[in-house]
């Protein structure tokens, strides 16, 4: 007997090469990105991020979800899931009396899940770890400042999940990290020349994580699954540095505290635990919790830029999604999702711990004749510092993601 792939397979393969050379794109456009490794992500998907960012819990066959890599062996064994989305992010934010509104978006993250065999599953893409992004400016005595940053580190998976007996699920993402992040300080003085402060990161390192989950059936039509995840800290491998440059001087710029990051610079372990609550194939319920003590991380100052100090994160966020009919008329097959969060971030600036809560509703529109579906998300999230606010950041964002969903292996015609 003959197979032949999906036509969307070859497309799939092309997308995924080219995110991996590429890197997911930077829309994070704070300044307080310019601290420690830039703005966290969690590896939620667009569907996800309109229900409030959880997923530890989340157990579907028709979505893929790397939060928790246990949930990989629940793919159909005939389905192949390819899921890609970008971001649009517009941020208001105001610093005593100035007011600002920038703009920013691109590619979020790609991802793609297979079944290898009726009770295994394997999932690669790549997603964003950290992100770095912003530029203002402020005067100083004879002259101004300006700084800006840009940048974010990547993670590039491979994942396992499998069902080694009825209703438990458990698997792991092995990830390579990579990317650069900049921050650069610029000073102008009212004689014309400028000064350059530039400090660069390079990351190249392997990660880990690490998921469970158990399901089980509370009465007829009612499942609720148990799931959680874990992820060792480590110490970073690449190298970090200064560059000083001034236009004044004749010469080539001076490179200052050149150091590679191993015992110097490092990650936390992170956990993560949700619970989940379905009915039929129309309610979902989830609520997540995430701890990650970053007090104990490492991150040794350098030359020209400030310490940087941290704070133990945590969040939890909530969310549900609601399916009308799944065999009903157009809108009725329409998932509608919302969902909540509060993030303890783990940034300390000046003393001061990093907040910030969101609100979030969206859309799973079918296309039809088709099992895929085109998810649309709209969050608002608020950031500031606490006790002293700093910088007051609001932000609304728009996700796309376009998740497909084929045939894995689809049986040749014979005539």
């Amino acid at each position: 007997m003959k197979f032949k792939f999906s036509g969307l397979f070859a497309f799939v393969a092309a997308t995924i090469i080219t995110g991996l050379a590429a890197g997911a794109q930077n829309s994070t456009l704070t300044p307080y990105s310019r601290y420690g490794y830039g703005i966290l992500s969690d590896n939620a998907t667009s569907a996800q991020r309109a229900m409030g960012g959880v997923g530890y819990a989340m157990n579907s066959g028709r979505q893929i979800n790397v939060m928790n890599p246990a949930s990989y062996a629940a793919v159909d064994s005939l389905t192949f899931l390819f899921d890609m989305g970008v971001d649009f992010t517009s941020l208001w934010s105001k610093e005593g009396t100035t007011s600002e509104n920038n703009f920013g978006g691109g590619l979020d993250y790609i991802t793609m899940l297979f079944p290898v065999t009726k009770y295994m599953g394997v999932s690669l893409g790549i997603l964003p770890y950290s992100s770095v992004g912003y530029s203002f400016g402020s005067e100083i005595d004879n002259g101004a400042t300006a700084r800006q940053g840009s940048g974010s580190i990547n993670q590039a998976y491979v994942g396992w999940g499998a069902t080694p007996f009825k209703n438990f699920y458990a698997g792991f993402n092995f990830s390579y990290l990579f990317g650069n992040t900049v921050n650069d300080v610029y000073a102008y003085t009212i004689t014309g020349s400028t000064s350059l402060f530039q400090r660069e990161m390079k990351v190249r390192d392997w990660h880990l994580d690490i998921g469970l989950q158990y399901s089980f059936d509370i009465k007829p039509e009612n499942r609720v699954t148990l799931g959680v995840t874990y992820s060792p800290g480590k110490s970073l491998h690449g190298e970090t540095y200064g560059v000083y440059y001034d236009t004044n001087l004749d010469s080539k710029p001076d490179t200052v505290g050149f150091t590679k990051l191993n015992g110097l610079y490092s990650i936390p372990a992170s956990y993560g635990a949700g619970i989940n609550y379905q009915w039929r194939n129309r309610l979902m319920i989830e609520a997540d919790f995430t701890y990650q003590p970053w007090k104990d991380a490492k991150y040794a100052p350098i030359e020209n830029f400030e310490v940087t100090e941290f704070s133990n994160r945590w969040k939890i966020g909530a969310g549900v999604q609601y399916t009308p009919s799944p065999r009903g008329s157009y809108f009725q097959r329409v998932q509608y999702r919302l969902g909540g969060y509060y993030n303890h971030d783990y940034l300390m600036i000046l003393g001061n711990n990093i907040r910030e809560y969101g609100a979030s509703v969206g859309f799973g529109f079918p296309v039809p004749g088709f099992k895929s579906v085109v998810n649309l998300g709209i969050e608002y999230k608020h950031r500031q510092a606490n006790p002293n606010p700093l910088i007051k950041e609001q932000y609304l964002n728009i996700t796309i993601g376009i998740n497909f969903n084929e045939m894995w292996f689809r049986k040749a015609k014979i005539y």
